[in-house]
């Protein structure tokens, strides 16, 4: 089972590392990372750069296709052979995926037109344009596509994506292997929680310059 998962400069570390601790574990999966370049990505945060060790031009088909999110969306989308490699990609995949603001990559590519679909909640009128509809949902399946909402989001679409792979069954052996029992202290997780105080202070992280790397 090959599942490959394509990496620009600026990814958001936890859209990658989440899901791939998931489907990593999948009996007989393959991950593979791929990108423009060989070489080394840089990630949105500035110190966990990962080695890319082929092309996606290298890639023909895949079973699973996975686009993170993060900054690293602005220049995927620019991409216009990109965007025309995940087209052709998926026209043979299994299931066509997305975590954060991989989804308006998908959109981008043409391939959320009129379905049913999530990404980061500050994102949610660029979705639109795409022709999808949002929902906050963190996980929405549309037939062989999968979306998911921000950053942590990709771990659930993961073991979703998992027990259709494989069965509901070793799908929750794999959440419990990573003992993936979420229980945060604050119930601050969506907007649809969060007090003013909470909303405007976040948009001041966004804003906060980082000297990580």
């Amino acid at each position: 089972m090959n599942i490959v998962i394509p990496l620009y400069d600026d990814y958001e570390p936890l859209d990658v590392v989440g899901p791939y601790e998931v489907l990593a574990h999948i009996p007989g999966a393959s991950v593979r990372f791929v990108g423009a370049e060989k070489g080394p990505v840089k990630d949105a945060l500035g110190s966990l750069p990962t080695y890319v060790p082929a092309t996606y031009s290298e890639v023909e088909h895949c079973d699973v296709l996975l686009v993170p999110g993060g900054g690293s969306f602005k220049a995927m989308v620019a991409d216009d052979d990109f965007l025309a490699w995940v087209r052709r990609v998926h026209d043979r995949t299994r299931f066509t995926t997305s975590v954060c603001t991989g989804s308006l990559v998908l959109g981008a590519a043409g391939l959320l037109q009129g379905l049913t679909a999530t990404t980061h909640w500050s994102e949610v009128e660029t979705l639109a344009s795409y022709g999808a509809v949002y929902t906050p949902q963190r996980t929405v399946r549309q037939g062989k596509v999968i979306t998911s909402a921000g950053v942590s989001s990709g771990i659930d679409m993961a073991l979703t994506l998992a027990a259709l792979l494989t069965d509901e069954v070793t799908a929750q052996a794999i959440q419990l292997l990573i003992e993936y029992d979420p229980q945060p202290p604050f119930d601050s997780g969506s907007l649809a929680k969060a007090s003013d105080a909470v909303q405007k202070r976040v948009f001041e992280l966004m804003k906060e310059p980082r000297h990580n790397g």
